[in-house]
């Protein structure tokens, strides 16, 4: 079985995402019809649906896609970490057609003014929350985010904290410092786990190439292990760089293929419980 534990749909019927630039490839539908025939053709069994927006409704309509298609085996949502109630929500979402396949949730961090959000009380109590519901939460930061992510994991060893994307690394620019010592300070928290995803779109759109990215990706496998990566194609926000088959086919070349059974399946299925 292959895992992709990092893709997303979106309706611009049902609500804007207004992230995405007027003229861009990706302002239009993306659907479960759309990513099928594409997982098939790639061998990919299973995936994570991850959230887009900040918006209550769109968990709800994500676990009753995920309880009508089989490829969906998770969901990873948005709700409110600063609301008083947030573990109330918690327990009214896992009780929503399809709420089983909650498996954790996403903020956009990464949109946050204060580099120490993750730390204010009010986050910090919705993350304990969190937890206590046996869910995970997905980290989708900037670089200069990342020192408080580590504390924040060291605040809560019992909460399970996924890094998307690598954290966002320069890859355009080539740099790996600061990134790379963060991201080791991160990952020598046993709490923590990394999604090898998201690379491409931090890469140079116009001359990228597969050893431009093997840097950060070695980088991470060497913070994390095997054990605690985890596939993701960030499908469809990296189809304006590669198809979908292509982004499957980079992660291999750039791991180990002893290492692929754990990248490209069990970590996804152990983390989220799949």
């Amino acid at each position: 079985m292959t895992v992709d534990a990092h893709q997303h749909f979106w309706d611009l019927s049902v609500r804007d995402q207004d992230w995405i630039a007027e003229g861009s490839p990706l302002r239009r539908d993306f659907t479960v019809d759309d990513l099928a025939p594409e997982a098939r053709a790639a061998g990919v069994d299973r995936t994570v649906l991850v959230q887009t927006v900040t918006v209550a409704e769109e968990t709800p309509e994500f676990l009753a896609l995920a309880a009508e298609h089989e490829l969906i085996a998770g969901v990873v949502g948005w709700t409110d970490l600063t609301r008083p109630d947030v573990a109330d929500e918690l327990a009214r979402l896992r009780e929503l057609p399809g709420g089983r396949y909650l498996k954790g949730v996403r903020h956009q961090v990464q949109g946050e003014p204060d580099p120490e959000w993750l730390l204010r009380a009010d986050v910090r109590r919705g993350l304990a929350a969190v937890a206590d519901a046996g869910l995970v939460y997905d980290l989708v930061v900037l670089p200069g985010q990342l020192p408080a992510c580590a504390r924040a994991a060291a605040d809560l060893p019992e909460l399970t904290f996924v890094l998307d994307h690598l954290g966002k690394p320069p890859i355009a620019a080539g740099a790996l410092e600061p990134w790379a010592s963060a991201v080791r300070t991160l990952a020598a928290l046993p709490n923590t786990v990394c999604k090898l995803s998201g690379m491409l779109t931090e890469a140079d759109p116009e001359s990228w190439t597969v050893d431009d990215l093997r840097p950060y990706a070695d980088t991470v496998l060497a913070a994390f292990g095997p054990d605690r990566l985890m596939f993701g194609s960030d499908w469809p926000v990296c189809t304006p760089l590669a198809p979908y088959g292509e982004v499957l086919d980079i992660a291999r070349r750039l791991t180990d293929p002893g290492d692929h059974t754990r990248i490209l399946e069990t970590t996804a299925v152990r983390v989220y419980g799949l």
